[in-house]
């Protein structure tokens, strides 16, 4: 039955550092109980009691550690592992709360204080964010750690590219390890003192947001990790609100953004068995904004996450007091608390949330549109520091011209990326960020995609083998576009592409000359080559950055696009709507800053998720710009003796016929309008709640109080 599930499948959950209180008891599966603190006990016991299967979640790379930091845990002061810039700043959460370097005895110290919630029985830990910002490295702490790992001193990373990307692979490297270390330690004991497993999981930002914000963190190397069980993807509107650039324009491209976060988070666990879980948040970290923005960008992110298929296990709140209990815009004289509307409609997406099926993709057939991937990588993390001495060769500073400065392309808006990627979402492309590192790890990885679009240009393959993989997938039929001029200047640090007898100038030549592809076939654009007798290749020589930038050279490189699909036996036409449907719902999008202004229409008998109350609607247009979540009546094929559930906001644990009787046991939070719709087939005589009926889908709409307590609801029906 849609909407009853046990709470051991642990589809949704929320973190939460607060005691339980009845306005936060939202009937999700899992609670995250957030913190270490004295009290943390007696909050996993609250929340047992209340039903939640309970976790433990709290940070790796700060936190309230002041009793390591001041010595009084191991009796030795651990302040110069505070991360520092080139000035001598800290880097700081807080007073007394700096961002770590995670050195062995900091891991010792975490499992330690982990250890109770083992003790209190927790089924799993979260060691949430590890964070090393690219501006630190110059920490006492970590010159050690330089020279335990590279055996030489250390060397300043803002002074050349190669020290800036060694640096950034060693930060990537040491919270790797410090994730490894407490994982294995915290599973041993679990297994040893009480004879359970324990799962661990890393709640971490994307790829693309951390790149963005400059922030290094372990990423994809993580599945390197045999101890860990899976992730929490953190997107939400304030990550995926981040400006960024597409035809010359800089602004907040939520859905978009996020559409593209979620993709490169589900690539970590695609083939490992792991899990991953979806978060959103109704609100988000800054608190000066209003409601009405905070519920256009949320609904947004959730449209983002459920157009992937593959996931459908979601955080559906991070720290739910502040959306419950905060009033917004915060300092204003207009601040409100949340309106009652918006608070029922997001404990009716809680519940549709935990309901979600996978979605299905269409199959891959010829002259249909093409899986198409952009090629990412961790080391998008490792080259975003504008060196001392690239500014003293860069003539190009006094241009106007941002995307002559290598300033531009290691800015917030992460051009590069989003010049590759941005068109073909605008253009309705269901289109997905690929781990190029993953190639190694995974035999067949690229075999999902039909076009790849590349570019060395703010990413390096770690490995030659890299290289080999693509020109392997491509002879086997794959069509791959590279994008890029060799201008990087990463590209002149030591590495395996210039070293030895056979070097090469830059990555991109070395699996140049695995394709086979002269210098004079690159030098100017032309028809897709075919390479063996099945691959397809196109070049276009510019930096992937400018795309963002000039209108002109978009549409030459979506033409490029576009030209190579064709010539490998694919259509690759603009789409109105991205689209995924998911059993009974339909998922869809409507891009704006397109050609064309048209909208898309859906025509049946719908309930409208995006409603509190599940409106019954047989039209939804969707213009530029707009979402929608659709439940299609047509698709409803659960019921019980003619009686459906459309939408909840109420958790619902059990449905059952009693004569004329609908007996329905459920519990909804404190305060909000609970709402229930149920497709009946017979006529509705009475009810023990407020009702209502419409003649359209043939649905009855149950109102009543929420309570935070067991409550039973009756319907009467005509016999």
């Amino acid at each position: 039955m849609a909407f009853i599930h046990d709470r051991s499948l642990e589809k949704t959950g929320y973190q939460e550092s607060g005691h339980y209180h009845g306005k936060i008891d939202v009937g999700c599966d899992f609670v995250m109980v957030y913190g270490t603190g004295a009290d943390m006990p007696e909050r996993i016991k609250e929340y047992k009691d209340q039903g939640y299967v309970v976790h433990l979640m709290t940070g790796i790379s700060w936190g309230g550690y002041q009793d390591y930091l001041f010595g009084r845990w191991d009796g030795r002061e651990h302040l110069d592992e505070g991360q520092i810039d080139r000035n001598g700043a800290d880097i700081s959460h807080g007073k007394d709360v700096p961002y770590m370097v995670p050195a062995v005895s900091f891991t010792d110290y975490l499992t330690e204080k982990l250890r109770p919630a083992v003790d209190s029985g927790v089924e799993a830990i979260h060691v949430e964010e590890p964070e090393f910002w690219d501006r630190g490295g110059y920490s006492e702490a970590f010159k050690r750690e330089y020279r335990i790992y590279y055996g030489e001193p250390w060397q300043p990373p803002h002074e050349s590219a190669e020290n800036a990307y060694r640096c950034a692979q060693l930060k990537s490297y040491l919270y790797r390890r410090a994730i490894s270390r407490v994982s294995q330690s915290l599973k041993e004991y679990a297994m040893t003192r009480y004879g359970r497993s324990l799962r661990f999981y890393v709640p971490t930002h994307s790829l693309i947001n951390y790149t963005s914000w400059s922030i290094v963190s372990p990423e994809g190397s993580l599945t390197d990790v045999p101890t860990l069980d899976g992730y929490i993807a953190q997107i939400w509107t304030g990550t995926s609100r981040t400006p960024n650039f597409y035809k010359g324009v800089k602004k907040e491209r939520t859905f978009e953004t996020a559409y593209l976060e979620y993709g490169v988070m589900q690539e970590l666990v695609r083939g490992t068995g792991r899990r991953m879980w979806f978060l959103h948040d109704p609100i988000e970290d800054n608190p000066r904004y209003g409601w009405d923005d905070y519920k256009k960008n949320y609904l947004m992110t959730v449209t983002a996450s459920l157009l992937h298929p593959k996931i459908n296990d979601y955080e559906i709140t991070p720290w739910p007091r502040r959306v419950y209990n905060g009033s917004y815009p915060s300092g204003s004289p207009d601040a409100m608390p949340i309106p009652g509307d918006y608070a029922s409609l997001l404990c009716s997406l809680y519940q549709t949330l935990g309901d979600m099926p996978l979605g299905t993709e269409k199959p891959k057939r010829k002259n249909g549109a093409p899986r198409i991937g952009v090629l990412i990588s961790d080391s998008s993390l490792w080259q975003r520091t504008y060196t001392d001495d690239m500014k003293a060769h860069d003539d190009s500073l006094a241009e106007d011209d941002p995307d002559v400065r290598e300033s531009f392309r290691v800015s917030a808006a992460f051009p590069d990326f989003y010049g590759l990627a941005m068109p073909l979402v605008k253009r309705g492309a269901a289109v997905r960020p690929v781990v190029a590192d993953n190639v190694r790890r995974f035999t067949g990885y690229l075999d999902d995609y039909d076009v790849l679009v590349m570019s060395y240009e703010f990413i390096k393959p770690q490995f030659p083998d890299v290289n080999n993989a693509i020109d392997s997938w491509v002879r086997a039929g794959g069509a791959l576009i590279y994008v890029g001029d060799g201008s990087d200047p990463y590209n002149r640090m030591r590495a395996w592409w210039n070293q030895g007898i056979n070097s090469y100038p830059t990555p991109a030549d070395h699996l140049f000359s695995l394709l086979g592809v002269s210098k004079r076939l690159r030098s100017a654009e032309k028809e897709p080559q075919v390479i063996g007798e099945k691959g397809r290749f196109s070049y276009l020589n510019a930096k992937p950055s400018a795309i963002c930038l000039d209108p002109d050279l978009c549409g030459r490189y979506l033409d490029l696009v576009s030209d190579t699909a064709s010539s490998a036996g694919f259509s690759f036409k603009a789409k109105k709507t991205l689209e995924c449907r998911r059993g009974r719902y339909i998922v869809a999008a409507r891009p704006d800053e397109t050609d064309s202004g048209a909208s898309a229409v859906y025509s049946g008998v719908f309930a409208d998720m995006y409603t509190p109350t599940f409106e019954i609607i047989t039209k939804k247009v969707l213009r530029p710009g707009d979402n929608t979540l659709l439940c299609d009546l047509s698709k409803i094929d659960d019921e019980i003796d003619g009686a459906a559930v459309i939408g909840t906001s109420a958790r619902i644990s059990s449905m059952e016929w009693q004569g004329s009787r609908l007996v329905i046991r459920c519990r909804a939070a404190e305060n909000i309008s609970a709402h229930i719709r149920l497709k009946l087939a017979a006529e509705i005589v009475g009810a023990s709640c407020r009702w209502e009926t419409e003649d359209i889908g043939g649905t009855v709409l149950l109102s009543f109080d929420g309570t935070a307590k067991d409550t039973e609801i009756t319907v009467e029906i005509k016999r």
